[in-house]
């Protein structure tokens, strides 16, 4: 048919000396490609690439040059200074950089073995927020009332360990208390749930569920206190409720009262007092049981509603950390009059540095606080819980 299927085998081939010329040629060729990259690969590394490198010692911070330095680009011969990371920390990190001749930078960051263990101290940093919800077994002890609040064998404080953490910035700090949660269930959740974690949370030794409340609002990174309710001047025609230290009862009576609302709750920074204009102004009366509250590691935050308290001075004598609130914040249950009170009381932060403002767990109150301490930290105020910013002469 005219093609090559019809021609005989072995016709028409190349002789067989050019066959073997062709695949010399092939062989040759190659041997002369792979000579010239690895003779490119020796000039590139012998010649000055204009990078100086820079290795650094995240731990250290000790800068070191490790190539010649970069060339001006104005032609003129300069050595060009190391620069060090911003992200330099005690991390364990190598961090090297290279800088590049437009000014920009390569950096590579490599792990470091560790040398020793990581250190936290507790007592500074408050209680991790993954298990907020969980008491300190070495902040507790047993006794007939059930589990107390009691100072660490190595020093450490309920009141330091349950604390919530804050920024250690200067300016102005406000600690707000919105009080009696777990009396209303319903007041209760909206509080814990809407309410910012820097506004702190104060529990009544009478109400209902408080395990429960209190876990969920550590979690939620809230700071809270024990209410424990006090005599007022009118008892008992105006009853706090059960467990109520009077002035009529005997010191052991009413610390055995105290023990009892203490054991209801974990977890809390400090005591806080649930009306009591009567017991608060009976010097006699409260001594024992500010230095009971003193000597467990906690705080004690009046409320402000009594001017003849005796908590100031008292405070003082028995070493405990001690705040007075600055403004009641709801006497009148209506926002746009609680918003202008929280104002009162940034103004009163402004000036003095620090201030405290009180708040039942009314809808109106919830509502206002949410709302003003947005607008606060915008302006520069910080919202800390109520230890950051007490009176602690315990301390050095």
């Amino acid at each position: 048919m005219g093609t090559d299927l019809h021609a005989p085998l072995g016709q028409g081939r190349p002789p067989k000396t050019k066959r073997l010329w062709r695949g010399y040629k092939a062989v040759l060729c190659g041997a002369l490609a792979v000579t010239g990259i690895i003779a490119l690969s020796i000039y590139v590394v012998q010649e000055d690439d204009g990078l100086t490198q820079v290795s650094v010692n995240a731990e250290q911070n000790v800068p070191e040059t490790k190539s010649s330095p970069a060339k001006a680009t104005n032609g003129d011969d300069r050595s060009a200074q190391p620069e060090t990371s911003s992200d330099q920390t005690a991390s364990g990190a190598n961090i090297e950089r290279t800088l590049t001749g437009d000014g920009g930078y390569v950096t590579k960051y490599t792990p470091r073995d560790r040398t020793g263990p990581l250190v936290i101290d507790a007592q500074r940093m408050g209680q991790d927020p993954r298990i907020a919800g969980q008491p300190n077994p070495d902040l507790l002890e047993e006794t007939d009332a059930g589990k107390l609040p009691v100072i660490g064998a190595d020093g450490l404080r309920p009141m330091d360990q349950y604390a919530r953490p804050w920024s250690g910035e200067r300016g102005a700090r406000i600690a707000i208390v919105i009080s009696g949660l777990g009396l209303s269930q319903t007041g209760s959740q909206k509080a814990v749930q809407q309410l910012p974690p820097g506004v702190t949370l104060a529990f009544a030794a009478s109400g209902n569920s408080l395990q429960r409340w209190m876990q969920e609002a550590r979690r939620k990174g809230h700071e809270i206190l024990l209410q424990v309710p006090f005599e007022p001047i009118d008892y008992p025609a105006n009853d706090p409720g059960p467990g109520t230290l009077l002035t009529t009862s005997t010191p052991r009576e009413n610390l055995s009262r105290l023990h009892q609302a203490m054991s209801r709750l974990t977890n809390y920074t400090g005591i806080m007092n649930y009306q009591g204009a009567r017991y608060l102004s009976d010097e006699k009366a409260l001594r024992p049981v500010l230095q009971d509250v003193a000597k467990r590691g906690l705080l004690f935050l009046d409320d402000g509603t009594s001017s003849l308290s005796k908590t100031n001075s008292l405070s003082d004598a028995v070493e405990l950390p001690y705040a007075f609130a600055d403004v009641v914040l709801d006497g009148h249950v209506q926002t746009q009059a609680i918003l202008r009170k929280l104002d009162e009381l940034g103004r009163i932060a402004e000036r003095k540095g620090t201030a405290f403002g009180i708040a039942a767990a009314y809808d109106e109150s919830i509502d206002a606080v949410r709302k003003w301490s947005e607008e606060a930290t915008q302006r520069g105020i910080e919202i800390v819980g109520v230890s950051a910013i007490v009176r602690d002469k315990s301390q050095p």
